[in-house]
């Protein structure tokens, strides 16, 4: 009758005590067996690496790695074993990209034993050597372009993602996605023509901006959920730190608030704003309140984009559309893609207040605005939806 076979806990358990008593060779053996009956259970293939490292077998132990790999890929500790084992043979390269892949399976730090929490942190040493001797490679190698500050910054970010250090942020809109629109953070100022007259009107709209927030009149909180507000929205919902002035909203026109400001709207309304029953423009003063800070999220449709004037601005204030922050400067607009992730703050002591409008992406055609306007006033019609402007 022949013996019964051990189970796995049992061999594995076998080649711990013998490899515990200084015998990897043993160990080795045993787990040899285990794999023959078990060949699927990728903790059986780690200690058989082990039991080779110990053996001074680095090619074999990196083989046993391999097929606990190709069982659980994205296994942390196989991932970081390869690399420590590539890093052993000298083949320094190929240690740092590994050791790349082991980081991004990584569980917090406080999960983690003294001895693992030891080698991730050789793992980000030496990954991050790693990558700052390539980027100064390839920028040795590309040496310094003769482009447009444009075609830079894109090659910049395309170097870094392309090192893994910087994420390319997509258009995310929460209701229309128009095809084939670029996903621009921040437009150049070239591709609007209107901008310099329109910042001319900055004093005019200061000092309109100036008498309603003296009466303090009109101003209702920008978010506004009348069931339970997301997560993201929670603090701020119904609230007064973030508020609106609004001229426009949701295709509405507030006459009354125009009446009171009508250098503010003359400026506007010469900029070429989508007009859309009860969908679009937006235009408003957006009043942030200090220590406030608008989450990261995206807006709904990618056919407008968003104009910022800033019209008070203390220390302490910023704003980022993707992998761009950028300090608002009063006085000087910008036009940005509000369906890439973005986000504000107010870390001063004193109220923060912008001017935020529509405008048409200029990459669409007359006719495709037509036609587009046309498609989002039939969807309302049929389902009764408003779009909201966004920060």
């Amino acid at each position: 009758m022949s013996a019964k076979t051990p189970t796995e806990m049992e061999f594995n358990a076998a080649a711990v005590k013998a490899m515990a008593a200084n015998a990897p060779a043993r160990a080795k053996e045993i787990l040899r067996d285990a794999i023959r009956a078990y060949p699927k259970n990728p903790v059986l293939w780690i200690n058989l690496a082990a039991a080779h490292q110990a053996l001074s077998d680095l090619p074999a132990a990196l083989l046993a790695v391999g097929e606990a790999l190709k069982i659980e890929p994205l296994s942390f500790s196989a991932l970081l074993f390869k690399a420590t084992l590539l890093e052993k043979q000298g083949r320094d390269n190929e240690a740092a990209l590994a050791y790349g892949d082991a980081l991004t399976q990584a569980p917090p730090e406080n999960r983690l034993d003294a001895a693992a929490l030891h080698v991730l942190r050789r793992a980000r040493e030496v990954h991050q050597r790693y990558v700052a001797q390539l980027s100064a490679y390839v920028r040795r190698e590309l040496g310094a372009p003769n482009v447009a500050s444009a075609d830079s910054r894109r090659m910049e970010l395309f170097i870094d993602a392309s090192l893994g250090t910087r994420k390319i942020f997509r258009q995310e809109p929460s209701h229309f996605c128009y095809p084939e629109l670029p996903a621009i953070e921040f437009y150049e100022r070239e591709e609007f023509p209107w901008l310099a007259d329109f910042e001319s009107a900055t004093a005019d709209m200061r000092a309109e901006l100036t008498q309603v927030l003296a009466e303090d009149r009109e101003l209702i909180p920008y978010v506004n959920f009348s069931n339970a507000a997301p997560n993201q929205w929670a603090e701020l919902n119904r609230s007064p730190r973030w508020s609106a002035f609004h001229f426009h909203q949701g295709g509405k026109r507030f006459d009354e608030n125009c009446a009171r400001c009508p250098r503010t709207v003359e400026a506007v309304d010469r900029i070429p704003q989508p007009r859309i029953e009860s969908i679009l423009p937006n235009t408003m003063y957006s009043v942030l309140k200090p220590r406030t800070r608008i989450p990261p999220h995206t807006g709904p449709n990618n056919v407008r984009l968003v104009v910022h004037l800033p019209l008070v601005v203390p220390q302490g204030c910023g704003f980022r559309v993707g992998n761009q922050t950028r300090q608002w400067r009063e006085g000087q607009a910008w036009v940005f893609d509000d369906t890439i992730e973005h986000e504000a703050w107010n870390e001063s002591d004193e109220v923060r207040v912008v001017l935020i409008c529509d405008t048409w992406n200029p990459r669409l055609s007359t006719t495709e605005r037509d036609l587009i306007s046309t498609v989002m006033l039939a969807m309302h019609r049929f389902d009764g939806f408003t779009l909201k402007s966004d920060v």
